[in-house]
């Protein structure tokens, strides 16, 4: 029937909107308190507590007529939305009143029964008001119950913790009075019984008072603070430095007499009093300390030159010698039984190691001063040998982890003040590398791959670096940023090169050592000496030759061959740190292209020098006409001996560095400056040409003005002109210059411009012996 209710009746099939729509509008009359209601004999009551006529009925929140209407009109007119809720408004109407016509009898019944309610409702009060008082006066009793059960269990909880306080205080002193009445009944006899009995009784008696002792230490921590224990304190100091005194005296007879039963008794004694540590510092000051006390003598390692070793040998030498026992007890050795064995213990790591320190640093503190980095290195590594060997000794990895996890190895490793040798290694090679990068290029010494002092001193810098001499692992990645500073300072000297301007031939053969080839090494160090000399002295702008650019070029080109091979010299030396991603190292390839960066301009350097050089002597061809104008000198039959000078460069280029530089990059020089020198000298020679045609065609209009039979006033009657013999020696002068070129090893087809260059003259030379009858 409920559902019957919820359901709208349904329309006929052709309405153009939802019924189910409506059902909102409907929710929300019943959320609002408009009630649906039915007019008897299936009449509407329109007037009942409903909405008037002209009252608008609320509308549910999520209802909307504006976005219904217009959803609507997306489909049809207005005219028939409207035809449509009129249809089904009819529907509607018709069956609410059925609806109310339906339950109508039940609203009317619903007055009826409900006569008396009220009486009887009065009625269940007084019982219900009884109730309640009996609820609350139970609920009282139960509470005051279960607070007088609350009280009797926090007091027998105070008496069970009394009781337990009474019962550790009567273990407590059970315990004292045990432990006393075994040393009493030990030492009844006048000899005490330490002495009279045998050492491995009186262990085996130890042990049963650590044992004891153990409890008592217990309840003791647990009773820390009642009356009673105090009083009893005394007894229990008592007992402990006995004990100790004990233990100490039976471990050191063991030691002694090397009796390992009373070792394995005395030491499973202190672990059961979790004394371990107080054993190893037993250990330590009664057998390691005179010993190396005895061995690490500053005097007797200085006085001879294996010292250290001798010393770092003897230490190592302990071990073996004096912990056998101790080590085969707590299962340090490998010839220990694992059954027999007492755990908790390593001697090594904080016995034997903590007093080499201490002797380390207590009488040999020379040892760590870094003044003198030579024998600083050879300290340093000497004694990371003496501790790997150590480490060796260790029983097992553990052993070893602890050994590095232990305060003193930090105090030894932190002793040697890397840093400080560090600098001191820096201001050495940075102090010997600035003074080869000065303004004066000196010679590199006889023997060496390099032609400069500044390369050579780069070069030994960088291996100086990853030396056995030098190198320590801890250092390496500071090492490694060195190397890198030397390249790129190297580098940026070469560009500061680039900045100097060119000297003069005569001042190369005059002043600069490196022009002469020299590598005598006095040579360079009087060079040195005069550069310190003189400081204040006012010194001309430096400068640079050709024949210097050639060596800087020729010692780059050495340095980055032989980078790849320091690479090499690294790898082992990075191996040794755990390093072992070389592909990741890029910095060096890095500075090996800035090195490369500066070739280029270099050579555009010597290409423009070579080509001003040589041109300085083509040039001389402008010197041509002033030859043969006017002197009548014979016909020419050779080149002008300018063409040989502005070659001798080139020659001396290809001979003289023919072992330093490449062959391809020498002949890749003398192209690009013949292209540049030649064009040069194909203008020149095209101007003159040109001039000459000028001045012959000046000569013949004279001549015609004058209208004589003069001879021709350039030269010898019935000869050839001078105009012509310039012309010829021109051409003379190119033919020579094209067969140099080839005997050079280049191909004149290959150098520009001079194709134009001879064609030009050999247009010339047609002209002059057409000339010719």
């Amino acid at each position: 029937m409920e559902k019957s209710r919820m359901n709208l009746p349904k329309g006929p099939d052709t309405l153009c909107f939802d019924k189910d729509e409506f059902m909102k509008v409907r929710a929300g009359l019943r959320a609002r308190g408009w009630p649906a209601r039915r007019c008897p004999r299936g009449r509407p009551r329109a007037s009942a507590r409903g909405p008037s006529a002209g009252t608008a009925l609320p509308f549910a929140e999520d209802f909307d007529v504006d976005h219904f209407v217009s959803d609507c009109r997306k489909r049809v007119q207005l005219e028939e939305l409207r035809d449509d809720l009129e249809l089904y408004y009819k529907l509607l109407k018709t069956a609410m009143v059925e609806l109310i016509n339906k339950d109508y009898a039940d609203f009317v019944n619903l007055s009826t029964n409900l006569v008396g309610m009220d009486k009887a409702l009065n009625q269940l009060s007084v019982p219900l008001g009884q109730l309640r008082e009996e609820v609350l006066s139970l609920r009282s009793s139960v509470s005051e119950g279960i607070r007088a059960v609350d009280e009797r269990m926090s007091k027998q909880e105070d008496i069970r913790k009394k009781k337990m306080c009474v019962l550790r205080l009567i273990q407590v002193i059970r315990s004292v009075e045990k432990i006393e009445k075994i040393l009493n009944s030990e030492s009844s006899k006048e000899t005490p019984a330490l002495e009279v009995r045998s050492p491995l009784l009186t262990g085996q008696i130890l042990e049963r008072i650590a044992t004891e002792f153990n409890q008592l230490q217990f309840h003791a921590v647990q009773s820390k603070g009642l009356p009673l224990l105090d009083k009893v304190r005394p007894r229990i100091a008592g007992i402990t430095a006995m004990l100790q005194r004990s233990l100490e005296g039976l471990l050191l007879e063991g030691l002694q007499t090397s009796d390992i039963d009373i070792i394995r008794h005395c030491l499973r004694t202190y672990a059961t009093i979790d004394k371990t540590r107080d054993a190893e510092a037993l250990v330590g000051q009664v057998l390691v300390k005179p010993y190396m006390d005895q061995v690490i003598i500053e005097q007797i390692v200085e006085s001879r030159p294996d010292g250290l070793q001798t010393m770092y040998k003897k230490l190592l030498e302990f071990v073996p010698h004096h912990c056998r026992l101790l080590r085969e007890v707590t299962g340090g050795a490998i010839s220990s039984e694992k059954g027999n064995t007492v755990p908790g213990y390593d001697f090594l790591v904080n016995s034997v190691w903590p007093e080499i320190v201490r002797g380390l640093e207590e009488n040999l503190p020379s040892l760590f001063n870094p003044g003198d980095p030579d024998a600083f290195h050879k300290k340093y590594t000497i004694s990371m040998n003496f501790l790997r060997t150590f480490e060796r000794q260790c029983g097992s990895q553990a052993s070893v982890k602890r050994l590095r996890a232990h305060p003193a190895y930090h105090s030894f490793n932190n002793k040697w003040n890397l840093p400080v040798y560090f600098q001191i290694r820096f201001r050495e090679i940075a102090g010997s590398l600035e003074a080869a990068l000065t303004d004066v290029l000196e010679d590199a010494p006889a023997g060496s791959s390099f032609c400069l002092l500044a390369s050579h001193r780069t070069w030994s810098s960088l291996q100086r670096c990853w030396s056995d001499a030098m190198f320590l692992p801890s250092l390496a990645h500071r090492l490694w940023r060195l190397t890198l500073q030397i390249l790129a300072r190297y580098s940026v000297f070469v560009n500061e090169l680039l900045l100097r301007p060119i000297s003069n031939e005569s001042a190369k053969d005059i002043k600069n050592p490196v022009v002469t080839g020299s590598k005598d090494p006095s040579v360079t160090q009087g060079n040195s000496e005069d550069q310190g000399s003189g400081p204040s002295e006012s010194k001309p702008a430096a400068s640079i030759s050709s024949t210097q650019l050639v060596y800087v070029v020729a010692d780059l080109d050495r340095l980055q061959e032989q980078l790849p091979e320091l690479l090499e010299t690294i790898k082992p030396k990075l191996e040794t740190i755990g390093f072992k991603n070389f592909s990741s190292i890029s910095a060096l390839a890095d500075s090996q292209l800035s090195l490369s960066a500066c070739v280029p301009p270099l050579s555009s350097r010597i290409v423009r020098d070579l080509s001003e050089s040589c041109f300085s002597y083509l040039k001389s061809a402008l010197e041509v006409p002033r030859l043969y104008r006017r002197t009548n000198k014979e016909v020419p039959t050779t080149a002008s001996s300018y063409v040989d000078s502005a070659l001798k460069p080139f020659y001396q280029l290809q001979s003289g560095h023919k072992d330093k530089l490449k062959q391809a990059l020498i002949q890749q020089w003398l192209e690009d400056a013949l292209s540049e020198s030649t064009q040069k000298y194909c203008e020149t020679v095209s101007d003159i040409l040109h001039s000459v045609r000028k001045m012959e065609e000046s000569l013949k209009r004279l001549k015609q003005a004058r209208k004589t039979t003069s001879p021709n006033p350039g030269g010898s009657g019935g000869g050839m002109s001078d105009d012509d013999k310039i012309r010829l020696q021109l051409a003379l002068d190119v033919e020579y210059l094209g067969e140099q070129i080839q005997k050079l090893g280049l191909q004149s087809k290959d150098i520009k411009s001079f194709p134009a260059l001879t064609a030009l003259v050999a247009a010339a030379k047609d002209q002059a012996t057409a000339e010719q009858p």
